[in-house]
C-alpha cells in the first residue's frame, strides 16, 4: 500500500462503529462549543467594562504625576501638556487624548453635605467615546456643559438626592487647590447624571476645567491627568511603552496602562479569566478521555487486523501513522461540527444578547469596581482566540490518540494473527 492511501483509509476506519465516531464527534463539537461561547462572552464583557472603566477614569493609558497614584492631590499636577499630548498622539494606535483635572471636593448644600470626586473636563475635547459621563443617556435631568469654562456643577443623582437639592439650587463645593490652601465656589445645579454604579451616583461631581483652573490656580497647561485612548485596549501595555519612552526619564510625569491605574478592576477581570481558562482545560481533558477510550476501544478490537497489516509489509510506523490519522480526522469534523453548532448562538448573541435585568433585581447593571457593566450579556471574541482554542482541540485529539496509536505500531504478527 502506498502511503497515499492512509488518509483515505483512516477516513473509512473511523466510521466502521458509525455510533461511537458520531457519539466521539458530538462531545468534540460541544466541547469546543462551551470553549468558544465561554471565551467569548469572557473578551466581550471585559473588553466593554475595561473601555467604559477608561471612558469613566483616566482612559487606557494615563500621564500623571508619579505620586498622584498614591497620593490623590491637585498639588500633584503635570505641566507642559501640549507636549505631552503631541507624544501621545504621534502613536498610531491612539484615538484621542484629552487632559482633565480630578480630585477629593466636599459639596454643601442648606440641607446636608457630603464628600466626593470631581471630574473638571472640556467640552470641545471631550465626547462620549472619551467621557461617558457626558452622553446623552446619562445625563438623567438638566443639561450637560458645552462651554470649558461653563458655570454650574453637575451631580451623581443619588449625591443630588442626599443632598436634597434640586435643578437650580446653590452648591457651595471646597477643595485643596495647588498650594495646599482651602478654596471654595459657588454654583448652581445645572443637571445630574445617572451611570448606574451606585457608588459612582452617589460620590461623583462634574465641573468645567476652565472653572476648576480659576480656582485652584493651575495654568493653561496644568492638569492631572492626561487620558489617551487607543483603538483596541490589547494594545495598551505597547502604547504605554512607547509614550514612556518618548517621556524619557522624566521625573514629572509617568504613563500607566489601565490595569495599573486601576489595580482593583484588573485583579477581578483576572480572576475570572483564570476560572474561565480552568473550566476550559477541564472541558478539554474530559473530552479527551472520551477521545482516548473510542480510540483504545477501536484499536484493540482490531489487533488481529494490525497483525495482518504488519505481515503483508506494514511498519509499525506506518501503523502508529494510521492511527494517529483517525484522530486527526476526528479532530478536523469535529471542529467543522463545531462550527456549525456555534454559529447559530454566537451570531444571535453578538447582535441581540440577552436580557439579564430581571435576574438581577432592579439594580439595571452590575457594578464591578466602581465599573457599570451591561446587564445585556452579548459576545465578541478575538480572532487569535479562535485560532487557539482550535489548535488546542487539534492538539487534545492528538494526544488522545498517542497511546491508541503506539499500542498499534507495538503489535506482534504472529500472536496477533492467532487472535479470534
Amino acid at each position: 500500500m502506498n502511503k497515499q492511501n492512509i488518509p483515505a483509509i483512516a477516513w473509512r476506519n473511523i466510521w466502521r462503529n458509525r455510533r461511537r465516531t458520531i457519539l466521539t464527534l458530538i462531545s468534540i463539537s460541544f466541547g469546543v462549543f462551551l470553549a468558544m461561547m465561554f471565551t467569548a462572552m469572557q473578551d466581550r464583557n471585559w473588553s466593554d467594562m475595561i473601555d467604559l472603566a477608561a471612558r469613566l477614569g483616566g482612559g487606557h493609558v494615563t500621564i500623571q504625576h508619579p505620586e498622584y497614584r498614591d497620593m490623590p492631590s491637585l498639588k500633584k499636577s503635570v505641566r507642559q501638556t501640549f507636549d505631552l499630548t503631541d507624544s501621545a498622539e504621534s502613536e498610531l494606535k491612539v484615538t484621542k487624548v484629552t487632559g482633565r483635572i480630578s480630585g477629593p471636593i466636599m459639596i454643601n448644600t442648606s440641607a446636608d453635605s457630603f464628600g466626593a470626586m470631581f471630574i473638571a473636563f472640556d467640552p470641545h475635547t471631550e465626547d462620549e467615546s472619551t467621557l461617558s459621563l457626558i452622553s446623552p443617556d446619562a445625563v438623567a435631568s438638566g443639561r450637560m456643559f458645552t462651554e470649558p469654562d461653563e458655570s454650574g456643577i453637575i451631580l451623581g443623582w443619588k449625591l443630588a438626592e442626599n443632598l436634597k437639592a434640586d435643578l437650580g439650587d446653590r452648591i457651595v463645593y471646597t477643595l485643596t487647590d495647588k498650594h495646599g490652601e482651602i478654596v471654595s465656589g459657588l454654583e448652581r445645579l445645572s443637571g445630574t447624571i445617572k451611570t448606574g454604579a451606585p457608588n459612582l451616583d452617589a460620590s461623583l461631581s462634574l465641573l468645567t476645567i476652565g472653572t476648576v483652573r480659576e480656582i485652584v490656580d493651575y495654568k493653561s497647561d496644568e492638569v492631572t491627568q492626561i487620558a489617551v485612548f487607543i483603538d483596541d485596549r490589547r494594545n495598551t501595555s505597547e502604547v504605554a511603552n512607547n509614550i514612556a519612552a518618548k517621556l524619557g526619564n522624566s521625573s514629572d510625569a509617568i504613563v500607566l496602562p489601565w490595569n495599573l491605574s486601576q489595580p482593583d478592576l484588573a485583579a477581578f477581570i483576572a480572576m475570572k479569566v483564570g476560572s474561565t481558562q480552568f473550566i476550559a482545560a477541564f472541558i478539554a481533558l474530559l473530552v479527551a478521555a472520551g477521545i482516548f477510550n473510542t480510540l483504545f476501544v477501536s484499536v484493540m478490537e482490531r489487533l488481529r487486523e494490525f497483525g495482518i497489516l504488519m505481515a503483508i509489509g506494514f511498519s509499525p510506523m506506518r501503523l502508529f501513522g494510521l492511527v494517529m490519522m483517525e484522530s486527526l480526522w476526528l479532530a478536523i469534523v469535529g471542529l467543522i461540527g463545531a462550527a456549525l453548532i456555534t454559529a447559530g448562538p454566537y451570531f444571535y448573541l453578538e447582535s441581540v444578547g440577552i436580557d439579564m435585568s430581571q435576574a438581577i433585581a432592579d439594580q439595571g447593571t452590575v457594578d464591578i469596581a466602581g465599573v457599570a457593566m451591561s446587564t445585556v450579556l452579548k459576545v465578541g471574541i478575538f480572532p487569535e482566540n479562535v485560532v487557539y482554542i482550535s489548535i488546542a482541540a487539534v492538539v487534545a485529539t492528538l494526544l488522545a490518540g498517542l497511546y491508541p496509536a503506539w499500542r498499534a505500531g507495538t503489535v506482534e504478527p504472529v500472536s496477533a494473527i492467532k487472535m479470534e
